[in-house]
């Protein structure tokens, strides 16, 4: 497969450093069924789909993961 010549920038407004995951200690959840992982690194949290760990992984500042696991919990993102 050819890969993508395509350049991706962060969006404007992007306020979170590039990090270096090749030495981070994944995470999945306490049954290991899920398709999510997350590592602390730098101060953030990354989370990936260990499916495709070779993807982009998401980054998020404490007080974005905070709000992000209340509103798990709360239901928020139940789409049933």
């Amino acid at each position: 497969m050819a890969e993508s010549t395509i350049q991706q920038y962060p969006p404007a407004g992007w306020d979170k450093p590039e990090l270096d995951l090749s030495n981070a200690e994944w995470q999945s959840s306490s049954r290991g069924l899920g398709d999510v992982q997350i590592a602390f690194v730098e101060g953030f949290i990354a989370m990936r789909n260990s499916g495709r760990p070779e993807s982009p992984s998401l980054i998020f500042t404490p007080a974005e993961w905070g709000a992000f696991v209340s509103g798990a919990r709360e239901g928020e993102f139940d789409l049933t």
